[in-house]
């Protein structure tokens, strides 16, 4: 559903207060607890969050992919997590569902996914396949009128969460893409286990681990839209969706880096003045703006060709990476326009130099961006 200007207005006033007002101050406990306060959680659940992006008719908002990113732009402006714990319901964990999901499956699993009752998760990576996602591992072999999954899947987002879980798996002994499916698998489907939570760097409340399929049994209904060997091509529809969703959170996040930053440096003084007089702090700011304002535009442009029906695999990595990139950038210099101050978790600065990190490297590393992108060219894509 396309909004009126104004509907879509007062939806992204909404959530830039809240996200003012309700998580910004709630970051550095978070951080300090690794866990999102359940009043939060309920909050989010109550003014729509989980189902932005899931249809009306199964209980979401609806929102177009340019509506999408603009929200995204806003809830990119706190800490990560926040943004985490939602994400997949609107992104990964959904998508593969509404895509190419049968209607008995969408009736079924999004509407709970829209009022956050459920939480859904994608499990692609295995130990041995990230980047060259084609040469997963994981089995689903046919039994009767179930199928049976063995395998584990790597660094899944919300997995200690989830109540379901998107799988690519192998059907056949087809080598490359052509032999994996995609199949819905529920948290308690015997044979389902979980790692530890991944202790990482940054994203403090974000979890991640293991997912470990040991003769795992799911009824054969399960498989998304009941054909074998499309999978592959799900999860890529799925991963372009979610690019530009990642490339909008980035910008968010530089954003905020970038305010932060300009009060340190008009706040702080040295040799008798705020450090924001001199120029190469002010290069700094300005080099920041800049690329955010290029970025912005780039997701912009993407989202909108999106929603035109075009095929966006190249400009969703165009986006993606460049986005994730520049945020890194943001990040750094205003690390340094904070000076010492900037290493010391008091400033938050020093948190979100390590969460952004992550931006470079899920959904598709900045290096296979650049794979994607060159390839498209090869293929006589318009410049």
């Amino acid at each position: 559903m396309i909004r009126d200007a104004e509907t879509q207005t007062l939806l992204e006033d909404a959530i830039r207060r809240f996200v003012r007002e309700t998580l910004v101050p709630r970051e550095a406990e978070v951080d300090e607890t690794d866990q999102i306060p359940t009043d939060v959680l309920a909050a989010m659940r109550e003014i729509g969050l989980f189902g932005l992006t899931i249809p009306e008719a199964y209980g979401g908002l609806g929102l177009t992919m340019e509506e999408e990113v603009r929200v995204a732009f806003e809830l990119g402006q706190t800490s990560p997590a926040f943004r985490s714990v939602i994400g997949t319901n609107n992104g990964i964990g959904s998508i593969g569902i509404l895509l190419d999901g049968s209607e008995e499956q969408k009736q079924h699993y999004l509407p709970k996914l829209a009022a956050g009752d459920l939480i859904g998760s994608f499990c692609l990576t295995e130990p041995d396949s990230g980047s060259d996602a084609a040469s997963l591992k994981t089995t689903a072999r046919k039994d009767g009128d179930h199928y049976v999954l063995n395998g584990t899947k790597r660094f899944i987002t919300n997995a200690p969460e989830a109540g379901i879980f998107t799988v690519m798996a192998r059907t056949s002994d087809a080598k490359g893409a052509s032999g994996i499916s995609a199949f819905i698998v529920e948290r308690e489907s015997p044979g389902l286990s979980l790692g530890k939570p991944d202790k990482k760097m940054g994203q403090r409340g974000a979890h991640t681990c293991d997912v470990i399929f040991e003769n795992c049994r799911i009824p054969a209904g399960q498989l998304i839209g009941g054909v074998e060997g499309v999978g592959f091509k799900t999860a890529m529809k799925v991963l372009d969706k979610g690019r530009l969703h990642i490339a909008a959170v980035a910008i968010g996040a530089a954003k905020r880096m970038l305010r932060d930053a300009l009060a340190y440096a008009m706040e702080r003084k040295q040799f008798g003045q705020p450090i924001v007089e001199f120029q190469l702090v002010q290069a700094m700011l300005a080099d920041s703006k800049t690329e955010i304002y290029a970025a912005e535009c780039m997701v912009l442009d993407a989202a909108r060709r999106r929603d035109e029906g075009r095929d966006v695999s190249i400009e969703a990595s165009c986006a993606k990476y460049f986005a994730t990139e520049m945020c890194g950038r943001v990040a750094d210099r205003a690390v340094q326009v904070h000076g010492g101050a900037g290493y010391i978790s008091e400033y938050g600065i020093e948190r979100f130099y390590r969460d952004v990190r992550l931006f470079r490297l899920y959904e598709g590393t900045s290096q296979i961006q650049q794979v994607i992108i060159a390839r498209g060219l090869m293929r006589g894509t318009e410049i």
